[in-house]
């Protein structure tokens, strides 16, 4: 399994200007830092996009209750202002250290890097970036991440895939999250699907639940699935050295 991230420059970035593409460069350099020291370290790195309210801190926190006891794993938080959904996910038992962008609508590479000075990293096998509610922003800036996961809520409605397709291109998985609210909404989860794949064929998708548990334990093997082909991949790499 590859882990060397696609350009994450957004779809018709020729358009943007010079100060634009200087700031993406930028970020690119210290997303490959990022994916370099992850690799020699063997830690699967995992960036949760959504918009505000898809339910993405209650996935981790329900992710932290299911494998604490099985991984390492912990959490980067990147929202506007307060500390709150850092706080929440160390109350379910796992460590996490917020990062406040005073008002930037996603994070970039080098609040993560500079992020890491107050979260130990060595020694995980999981790292989420839990970003920025947003589905425009965070898909033009790489974080260094092995896997981009995006959830799509049911209470947005099933149009978002070919509103912003820019963040369902660049993302290897998509959640349907609050599935249990599914009977009493209109949302239609084929179109979802369907015009998710007509953006990016390859994109894989799970549908849960975190109230009622649903799909989270086929969450939970895609992501010990993944966290072992990166061990094998580190372990690749050293013995290549």
């Amino acid at each position: 399994m590859a882990f060397a991230k696609s350009n994450r420059l957004p779809v018709g970035a020729i358009q943007c200007d010079n100060t634009t593409m200087s700031l993406l460069k930028a970020n690119d350099y210290v997303a490959k830092n990022i994916r370099d020291k992850m690799q020699a370290q063997g830690t699967l790195l995992v960036n949760i996009t959504s918009s505000a309210g898809s339910g993405k801190t209650t996935l981790m926190q329900e992710t932290a209750r299911r494998l604490k006891d099985r991984i390492n794993m912990a959490v980067l938080v990147g929202d506007l202002e307060t500390e709150r959904d850092a706080i929440r996910i160390r109350e379910a038992g796992i460590p996490s250290t917020q990062i406040v962008t005073n008002g930037v609508c996603h994070l970039e590479a080098q609040m993560v890097l500079q992020a890491f000075d107050h979260l130990k990293t060595e020694g995980l096998d999981l790292l989420f970036v839990e970003n920025v509610g947003n589905l425009v922003c965070p898909a033009a800036f790489d974080l260094g991440e092995d896997f981009r996961v995006t959830l799509l809520a049911s209470t947005e409605g099933d149009d978002k895939p070919k509103k912003y397709p820019r963040m369902f291109l660049t993302s290897e998985l998509m959640l349907i999250s609050k599935a249990d609210l599914l009977p009493y909404i209109p949302f239609k989860v084929e179109a979802a699907i369907q015009d998710a794949r007509e953006v990016n064929p390859e994109i894989e998708v799970i549908t849960i639940s975190s109230t009622t548990g649903e799909g989270l334990d086929r969450w939970c093997e895609w992501l010990l699935e993944r966290i072992e082909a990166k061990k094998e991949s580190t372990v690749g790499t050293l013995e290549m050295a």
